[in-house]
């Protein structure tokens, strides 16, 4: 990363950490709910090809990939929903949007170039189904797990936007520089990462129904995703400075160490003197 100064980056861990509070996280793997389809908890927008999601169109997918993404965002729910109940307080669930080509969001138009995407403004999860295609052939991160984590990751930036946390990050950004709004945001996106490894470590504990190479799975999608990389394939080389997410080894860095730790203070991000 470049020696940008981190004005926007005053936000404090503990201060996170207390928006978060409520994220010891348990539940079960998405694998284990790929048997149930279209489980009454996910909620599917059914955006047509090239045309706009409308609001309140539901219906369950009509495929094979379009079921195991209710299925993940069915598992979530349930994981998220215990948590927030063991707060005293009620998950307010996000909607799964699947589309082709192109969607309108509350956040503005977007194609499928940009991958899967959260909108905090609607609180839906975007997903495009071709970008698990994508994920294997162009990216060499195949398997069930790596698609999971996609997911995990997205419903991970709805739990920080629950918690008021994307709003502050949104607000510092504006009063800061274009470094420093990125450097925001690749914290952001990284604490989203270990916010994944953590919900898969309580649904290791949970479910034990991981098999060997799961893991790796995901983390190898981490990591074929890292800007350093999307730019070296891009361009031939990085610019650090205009990093969103984070590098390849950032990536991986935050989502093994929610992994392995399965604890949401080792996902503070905001307080690392570097990502």
């Amino acid at each position: 990363m470049g020696a940008a100064p981190r004005r926007g980056i005053a936000l404090s861990g503990t201060g996170i950490l207390l928006l978060l509070a409520f994220s010891l996280l348990t539940g079960q793997n998405p694998l284990t709910l790929l048997q149930l389809v279209s489980g009454p908890s996910a909620s599917v927008d059914s955006g047509q090809p090239g045309q706009p999601a409308q609001p309140g169109q539901m219906g369950a997918p009509s495929d094979d990939l379009g079921h195991f993404a209710a299925a993940v965002l069915g598992s979530t729910e349930d994981v998220w929903g215990r948590v927030f109940a063991e707060k005293n307080s009620s998950y307010e669930k996000p909607t799964l949007v699947l589309f082709s080509g192109s969607v309108e969001s509350a956040c503005g138009f977007s194609s499928a170039a940009v991958g899967p995407f959260y909108c905090p403004l609607d609180s839906k999860v975007y997903l495009d189904l071709s970008f698990f295609d994508e994920l294997n052939r162009r990216f060499g991160a195949p398997g069930d797990f790596a698609r999971a984590y996609v997911i995990a990751h997205e419903v991970g930036h709805h739990v920080q936007n629950l918690g008021g946390l994307s709003e502050k990050v949104r607000r510092a950004q504006e009063s800061g520089s274009k470094e420093e709004a990125n450097a925001l945001s690749v914290r952001l996106e990284l604490q989203a990462d270990c916010l994944a490894g953590v919900w898969a470590n309580r649904a290791q504990q949970s479910a034990k129904l991981l098999e060997p190479g799961d893991l790796e799975q995901g983390l190898a999608a981490a990591s074929a995703i890292g800007d350093d990389q999307l730019q070296k394939q891009a361009q031939g080389y990085t610019v650090p400075e205009t990093w969103t997410h984070g590098s390849s080894a950032m990536r991986v860095s935050w989502l093994r160490r929610g992994m392995q730790s399965g604890r949401l203070e080792d996902c503070d991000t905001f307080s690392a003197d570097t990502p």
